[in-house]
């Protein structure tokens, strides 16, 4: 089988190599020269772990390729999948689709023979009734279907859940598009992943229905931390003691500063406006939204009171910029609420994050980046983690304490553990544990 991917983003990066690694022949297509340059020359311009490999080993057996030009990588596809950005637009906070719909128009201007046109990218419903209309308009004779195929590929796993996931859902116009679909799937069937054939406006809404779940247990556990410190109870006990309710299950209960990256944050949104549009609002997304803003920028308030009040003149060692480890994705990054609150406060800060820092850098002015954890520490009047990078986890707690001024430690990741950082002599801040001592870790 043929396929074409528009857009060489996370989503359509990604799903074309693995697809390729399925026996697939992909071509990835994009309008930016300079990605595609750097994408001929092995240069992988996001940060996912195999990524660079998987790339180059289909690459090299003639699988996957890259090009600028649409109408060459549409030659004798089976399927053409849009997977472009869908950022939340400004002023309303509904997804703009002019990318989605630019490359509908592209797509029509080339169509030669029967082929699936796929939306990939996260879209909300009605998206592909739209797409169709478009190549319709443009090329009333054409012969195609539009099919949605929705992505959940978690940044830092997503080779493995594109390989491995826990479902595939299709929603087609057509028996002929689903039978198309499942062919492009048909490696899947040797681990029975189920495959969810559907309506096109049931796969578009199944999408943002699973993130928005999701976005509302991580803000859920969150409250809960937030009462267990007001009560003296242990919120990873609470989360374990209701994560093992086969009901509940374990995933997304832990708590954090906040949801942040190229999902959560825009999908709930999104879902929130059609919701509203169509005259059924959904009123738990709207205050998950609203809980989970209004976090991120409490976040910077902790780590000032561990501080003793005030950091004006201090130096914070922040380490974690990018909002989730094992990515270098800085959108909506809890770190851009935090780390520019803590400079309005009169705070230096000296930050370090394992791949994205190339990013940070653009977005976050007047940070000093050190080349490694320890380089942040040396005379830092706290040190915060905000991202919980593998190798934060077992930082040399002697060393570290030597380095500081004073050895206070805000960890919103809650990667230590309260005891051994009180046998370390630390001042430790965490989220919704209590102290050794039976008050709360917070400072």
């Amino acid at each position: 089988m043929r396929i074409a991917m528009i857009g060489t983003g996370y989503v359509g990066l990604v799903s074309g190599a693995c697809f390729s690694e399925f026996g697939v022949h992909v071509t990835c297509v994009d309008k930016d020269a300079g990605k595609i340059e750097r994408l001929k020359n092995g240069e992988i311009p996001i940060y996912e772990p195999g990524l660079d490999d998987l790339v180059a080993r289909n690459v090299a057996a003639g699988r996957l390729s890259f090009t600028m030009d649409l109408k060459e990588a549409m030659q004798g596809v089976d399927a053409v999948f849009i997977a472009v950005g869908t950022p939340s637009r400004r002023g309303d906070g509904h997804a703009d689709l002019s990318y989605v719909y630019g490359a509908a128009e592209e797509i029509a201007q080339h169509l030669d023979h029967y082929t699936v046109v796929v939306t990939k990218s996260t879209v909300p419903v009605g998206t592909g009734r739209e797409v169709e209309a478009i190549i319709r308009r443009v090329r009333p004779e054409a012969e195609f279907d539009v099919a949605s195929n929705p992505e959940f590929l978690r940044e830092g796993s997503a080779i493995g859940d594109f390989m491995r996931p826990d479902r595939v859902v299709i929603g087609a116009t057509s028996d002929r598009a689903g039978e198309v679909m499942r062919r492009l799937y048909r490696p899947l069937y040797l681990i029975e992943t189920p495959i969810v054939v559907t309506s096109l406006e049931t796969a578009e809404l199944t999408k943002y229905a699973a993130n928005t779940f999701l976005a509302a247990k991580i803000t859920f556990i969150n409250e809960i931390a937030d009462l267990c410190e007001k009560v003296g109870a242990n919120v990873h006990d609470v989360a374990r003691g209701i994560g093992l309710d086969g009901r509940i299950g374990k995933k997304f209960l832990h708590p954090g500063p906040g949801y942040g990256g190229s999902c959560f944050p825009k999908d709930t949104l999104a879902l929130v406006r059609t919701a509203q549009q169509v005259g059924s609002p959904l009123r738990i997304i709207e205050t998950v939204v609203d809980i989970n803003d209004k976090r991120k920028k409490q976040m910077a308030e902790r780590i000032i009171a561990a501080c003793g009040g005030s950091v004006d003149g201090k130096t914070v060692a922040v380490l974690g910029v990018a909002f989730k480890p094992n990515t270098d994705d800085m959108r909506d990054s809890p770190s851009l609420d935090i780390v520019p609150a803590l400079q309005a406060a009169g705070a230096h800060v000296r930050a370090f994050d394992p791949a994205a820092m190339h990013e940070a850098e653009k977005l976050l002015p007047g940070v000093e980046w050190a080349k490694d954890a320890y380089g942040t520490l040396e005379g830092a009047d706290c040190v915060a983690i905000l991202t919980e990078w593998n190798e934060f986890r077992a930082l040399d707690l002697r060393r570290v304490k030597s380095m500081l001024k004073r050895p206070v430690m805000i960890d919103l990741r809650n990667i230590y553990n309260p005891e051994d950082m009180a046998k370390a002599g630390f001042t430790y801040t965490s989220i919704g544990r209590p102290s050794p001592a039976g008050g709360m870790d917070r400072g």
